[in-house]
């Protein structure tokens, strides 16, 4: 059942509705756009959102033991500063209640249009608007800003056998609540951020729990820890002991960033990651297994104090390798192991780089972003993509940091659209559109400089390759200099058009 502070907009939407803004999605990325947008001056705006309510990633991820693992501090909008966290490391549900809150503070839940999912977007040049269709009925508007964000869609593994599987099978963010694990024996495919926080969560209730792990993860200490309410008094009272805690949290990311950039200065973090794991796994088969033979930094970076010890339970065994087909209820390994399992767990991920919503935007001659893209997502500043005018993605390719909020990247961003937006305004343009020599010559300063970076030389295949082998995901500098570049709204590097007098102003 919705929550009361989740208000829902079930009536029909008009057709047409013709808005100045409008947002796909109501995560962190929606809402912040949407209060960047008032505070640009734009006032006709919607978010469309699929759901029956907002939050996003953290909506839709329920799962046992679920946790950021950024600093709370630090995982917040600068402009809602929130002195309640209760942990170090804030929990799921605390996360969402703040997304609640911030949205009904800034005056964003109204404009929420809930259950109304965009099935297809098109820049309609002769209108400089985009016709944006729903289940609900045609949206029009001039400015189209994707906030659908890469933690979303699950990614389903194809596995032989896997349909036919006779008991449940869910995904680590479509938790089946409804099914008890008590007692039952469980596979759990994929060791990544999700299975290591929810896997100590459910060991101690299962009589058995396989864990599926194709590649072993680099997991550190959590420097986790409640928050007493002294503390929570203290950050109320004295708004800059948070912002100071909120600046030496970045700063400390920044600095562990350096050696993203130079992975010869990982190795003091990975010595870290290794003693973490001798001195919480003693048996040395177990250990060999869970021990990654790629440089630290090359895939997401974890942390977590149960994760390792809950792999050590009785109840708990590790095949170190991938899923090669299910037979009825039997787990079957590619190096050979088999289980029998009752359920199966499937933290394999999601759709970062091939996000659905890239198929559903289209440009004035009918090609998606897919077509443009061809496998190898591309933004100029992450931001703007050439043939689609007045369009903005948040949290985009090429801004994707290892050891940084993704708060830090959407406001840089959110920084440069409402810039952006601003200019249009005064300037009566009725379309930008950056130039395709201008996003070309950003993504080949990327790539150029992410050759030295641990993305590319750590040894690693991690969601940060692309279909093409391309890392379209990561930004391979400072969040700082990113900050910088995204500072002014560079008008310089697109073409713009204006209409003519005799035909009015543009619409609002």
């Amino acid at each position: 059942m919705p929550r009361p502070d989740d208000a829902q907009d079930t009536r029909p939407a008009p057709e047409p509705l013709d808005v100045e803004a409008l947002v796909i999605g109501s995560g962190i990325s929606g809402i912040g756009a949407a209060v960047a947008l008032r505070q640009a001056g734009v006032r006709n705006l919607v978010l469309l959102e699929k759901a029956d309510r907002l939050g996003g990633t953290w909506r839709d991820n329920t799962y046992p033991g679920c946790a950021c693992d950024v600093p709370s501090a630090l995982y917040s909008y600068s402009f809602a500063p929130n002195p309640e966290w209760t942990r170090a490391f804030a929990g799921q549900a605390e996360i969402r209640a703040y997304l609640t809150d911030t949205a009904s503070r800034h005056g964003i839940t109204p404009l929420i249009h809930f259950r109304t999912e965009v099935t297809r977007a098109q820049w309609q040049p002769s209108e400089a608007r985009w016709h944006v269709d729903t289940g609900r009925g045609r949206y029009t508007a001039r400015f189209l800003i994707s906030a659908a964000g890469p933690w979303h869609e699950p990614r389903t593994p194809d596995i032989p056998g896997l349909a036919d599987f006779p008991g449940p099978v869910f995904h680590s963010s479509r938790w089946r609540h409804d099914h008890p694990l008590d007692g039952t024996r469980v596979a759990v495919v994929g060791s990544g951020a999700s299975a290591v926080q929810f896997i100590p969560a459910i060991q101690p209730q299962v009589s058995r729990l396989h864990l599926f792990q194709r590649t072993a993860q680099w997991v550190l200490p959590k420097p986790d820890h409640y928050a007493p309410r002294v503390e929570r008094r203290l950050m109320r009272r004295f708004p800059a002991a948070q912002r100071a805690l909120r600046n030496a949290e970045y700063a400390a990311l920044e600095a562990l960033g350096i050696g993203f950039r130079h992975p010869s200065l990982l190795r003091a973090v990975q010595r870290i990651g290794t003693l973490h794991l001798r001195a919480t796994v003693k048996d040395p088969a177990l250990r060999k297994a869970l021990t990654p033979d790629y440089t630290l930094g090359c895939k997401r970076l974890l942390l977590s104090n149960a994760y390792y010890p809950a792999l050590t339970r009785p109840n708990v065994t590790v095949h170190a390798t991938a899923v090669d087909s299910i037979q009825g209820n039997r787990i079957v390994g590619a190096d050979g192991s088999t289980a029998e399992v009752d359920t199966v767990i499937l933290g394999t991920g999601f759709h970062i780089l091939d996000m659905p919503i890239a198929g559903r935007v289209f440009d004035a001659d009918g090609a998606s972003l897919d077509d443009h893209w061809k496998g190898s997502p591309d933004a100029y500043l992450g931001t703007t993509v050439s043939g689609f005018p007045n369009a903005f993605v948040l949290l985009g390719p090429h801004l994707g940091t290892g050891h940084s909020s993704a708060f830090m990247v959407l406001e840089a961003q959110l920084a440069y659209m409402a810039a952006a937006v601003r200019r249009s305004r005064s300037e009566g343009w009725t379309s930008m559109d950056v130039r395709p020599e201008v996003q070309a010559a950003f993504r080949a300063e990327v790539q150029q400089a992410l050759r030295a970076t641990v993305y590319n030389t750590g040894g690693c295949s991690s969601y940060y390759l692309d279909a093409n082998g391309v890392n379209s995901f990561s930004w391979p500098w400072s969040t700082r200099r990113m900050r910088r570049r995204l500072d002014h709204f560079d008008a310089e590097a697109y073409t713009t058009t204006s209409r003519s007098p005799s035909s009015g102003p543009p619409r609002q």
